[in-house]
């Protein structure tokens, strides 16, 4: 490999972000660093931007530009990154956010001492349409894992104990590319699907409590979906079926002692979809029948197969026998715990 880390950024549209993108990017305190942007045909002024950088930066014969040959979407473009990066590291980077100067200085000095297939930063969500405000900071503990399964054991231990983001960790790329693991072609939680692919190949993890990213919110990009008056039912189906595909990729992990936990949170994530779909019901065309609401409950394991799990057999099971109630019940029972999680 030509370079020891490449930050990738897939570049569509983001003109009005992406200088402040790569001057951080730039700024890295780290050497040996390819810049890999991956063009997914914008119809603005982000490739101008860039080519800029290109001649003009200190750093800019580390700048390589990829183009795609027509817009195929963000799995499309950080695939052909895996791919095309020429670091033995990769660290993906959104064209709207901002890095910390010495993120990857501190991330690969954990890697080089640990010899960690990936390495994980904590980072904070900033709303950038209220003064820049910290509305929630993400922070890991300091620990080391290791052992066959062992990133996966950790991040299913509790919901949320891992963020599904696919950025701010650096991973081996020869290791990834291995794998076979690959962004699904879908629009909706490619991030979530790739890090529960990705998470039972990693043998040794190490994540770190220091803020080593900053994840922008933007209005414009949050009010494309709080403030519309119409969804196509489309949109949502294909929503549901990153999670159908998160279940098939359960039935993959049979022999594996974090399955339990693995099931329970891709049922978690169907709540989420069941409520949204629920507190959205008058926007959604055409609308949901209550059979369709019940089959997203559908358990990803038989009554067999969950008899026999050595742990949260219970809570497994209470999800199994809900998804075999009456389609009436099942909707009146989410309804009931979307209501008190505040998610309808």
């Amino acid at each position: 490999m030509k370079y020891d880390v490449t930050i990738g950024i897939p570049v569509y549209n983001a003109e009005k972000y992406i200088r402040q993108a790569m001057d951080s990017a730039l700024a890295q305190t780290y050497k040996s660093i390819e810049f890999l942007i991956l063009d997914d045909c914008g119809s603005d002024s982000s490739l101008s931007i860039i080519r800029e950088y290109q001649e003009t930066h200190p750093r800019g014969a580390d700048i390589h530009i990829l183009s795609q040959p027509q817009n195929m979407g963000v799995s499309a473009a950080r695939n052909r990154i895996i791919d095309e990066a020429q670091g033995c590291f990769l660290f993906f980077m959104d064209a709207d956010d901002l890095l910390e100067p010495r993120v990857i200085s501190l991330l690969m000095e954990h890697q080089q001492r640990t010899g960690a297939d990936i390495v994980y930063g904590s980072y904070d969500k900033i709303e950038t349409y209220n003064d820049n405000k910290v509305v929630a900071t993400v922070r890991y503990p300091s620990i080391e894992l290791n052992g066959d399964g062992c990133l996966a054991e950790y991040a299913w231990h509790k919901y949320g104990n891992l963020q599904t983001t696919i950025w701010n960790y650096v991973v081996d790329v020869e290791m990834l590319r291995r794998s076979k693991v690959r962004f699904i072609d879908t629009d909706f939680w490619e991030d979530m699907a790739f890090t529960f692919d990705l998470l039972p190949y990693c043998q040794h993890a190490v994540l770190l409590p220091d803020i080593t990213y900053h994840y922008l919110c933007h209005y414009d990009s949050l009010s494309k979906y709080q403030d519309r008056t119409q969804i196509n039912k489309e949109e949502v189906i294909r929503n549901i079926a990153t999670v159908d595909y998160m279940k098939i990729q359960c039935i993959k992990a049979k022999k594996k002692p974090y399955l339990p936990k693995r099931c329970l949170n891709v049922l978690r994530t169907d709540i989420y979809v069941l409520c949204y779909i629920l507190k959205n019901a008058h926007k959604i065309t055409p609308s949901f029948s209550r059979h369709e609401l019940k089959t997203i409950m559908t358990h990803p394991a038989t009554l067999p197969e969950i008899m026999d799990f050595p742990h949260d057999r219970i809570k497994n099971l209470m999800f199994y026998l809900l998804s075999r109630l009456p389609a009436r019940m099942v909707v009146w029972i989410m309804t009931i715990i979307g209501k008190i999680k505040g998610l309808i």
